[in-house]
Parts: structure tokens; C-alpha cells; sequence
């Protein structure tokens, strides 16, 4: 039988995010479900790492301006060196980077295989150690953060942890997606190209 827990750690800073969801992880034997509920970016990042490392499946989600919700799936009693390794605070941990995505296939070839390329190249930026700052979505790559995309819960689980999801408004528009857009923010080809002069470094997929 799967349990259900809550950790209310709003309006508490890092480590006591941390601290409260170890407490219930510390006890549990079987398949669980925690939701911790917190009020900030940087909380939702180690929350994010302490659950990763012990082994759970982790989601999250930005619920408002100054509310997460961060979800970690359980099957069986986690590892207590795990859990002791993972109380520290970690700073924020967006770096300089920019991905900037124009399509919603990866590669050339075959397109089937580019959208399975795409959906795991985008799960793999949540597993990095270093964040990008801002994700750029032009062109058909407005496709990936609209309505039935397959990864619109990875895109969320970054929003969540502060980076800066944008996609084109022009493009929206042209594919008529405009009322369609499911995570992140609409954007001009302005702050597009401003965003790219400045960043340290752009990956582009």
C-alpha cells in the first residue's frame, strides 16, 4: 500500500526543507509519496538533490509566484549514508548557460527518433549538476513547451528550480499555439537575441 505524505517547509530556509523531508524519509519501509510544499527556488534544488540521491523519483512544479512543490516517489526504505550525505545546503546552482532549442526532433534523420532524442536530451538537463539559466524556444522548438508535449513535466521541474523558460511569441502565433503554451513565459525576438549576445556560453541541441 503506497503512503502519502505532506512537508510543509514554506517560509523555512535551507537546510530545515531538507531536515523536514528527511525526518519522514528516515521512517519509511514501503512505497510512499512526499510532497513537500516550499517557497523557494533554491529550496526546490536541494530537496531535488537530497531525493535524487536517495534513490526517489522526483518531480516538481511551480504552483505561484513564491510556491513549489517538489514530489518524490518512494519504493522500499532508503539508505541512511544516503540520507546523511545530503542535509548540507547547496547555493543555487544555475550557471551561464543558455540552451537554445529551434526544433522538436534532435538531429537529422528520422523524425520519430528525433523527438525520442529530444525528450531525453531535456530530462538529461534536469539530472545536470549546473543548471542552464534560461531555455530558449523558437521556431518548432515552441512545439516542446506547449499542449501535448511529452516534456512538459521536465520543463516544469526546471521552472521550478529557477531556470527561465521562454518561447517565442512570434512562433506561438505562427503555429497557433499562442493559447496553448503550458510552462514558461512568452518572449520577442529581442530579448531572444539579447539573451544570446550576453550568456557565457549556448548550447543548442
Amino acid at each position: 500500500m503506497e503512503h502519502k505524505y505532506v512537508v510543509d517547509a514554506r517560509g523555512e530556509q535551507c537546510p530545515i526543507p531538507v531536515v523536514k523531508t528527511k525526518k519522514v524519509l528516515d521512517g519509511i519501509q514501503g512505497e510512499a509519496v512526499i510532497t513537500v510544499l516550499v517557497d523557494n527556488e533554491t529550496a526546490v534544488q536541494n530537496v531535488t538533490r537530497m531525493g535524487k540521491h536517495a534513490g526517489a523519483e522526483v518531480s516538481s512544479k511551480k504552483m505561484g509566484e513564491h510556491e513549489f512543490q517538489v514530489v518524490l516517489s518512494v519504493n522500499g526504505a532508503v539508505s541512511q549514508d544516503v540520507l546523511a550525505e545530503d542535509t548540507a545546503c547547496v547555493p543555487d546552482v544555475k550557471g551561464d548557460l543558455v540552451i537554445a532549442v529551434d526544433t522538436a526532433v534532435m538531429g537529422r534523420g528520422n523524425d520519430e527518433l528525433g523527438k525520442v532524442l529530444m525528450k531525453g536530451f531535456l530530462f538529461a538537463v534536469t539530472q545536470l549538476p549546473e543548471l542552464p539559466r534560461t531555455m530558449l524556444f523558437y521556431n518548432g522548438g515552441v512545439l516542446l513547451t506547449t499542449e501535448g508535449s511529452d516534456s512538459l513535466e521536465d520543463l516544469r521541474s526546471l521552472e521550478a528550480q529557477g531556470v527561465q523558460i521562454k518561447s517565442c511569441g512570434t512562433c506561438l502565433n505562427y503555429y497557433g499555439l499562442s493559447d496553448k503554451l503550458k510552462v514558461g513565459e512568452v518572449t520577442n525576438m529581442y530579448d531572444i537575441a539579447e539573451t544570446l549576445a550576453s550568456a557565457a556560453k549556448v548550447v543548442k541541441p
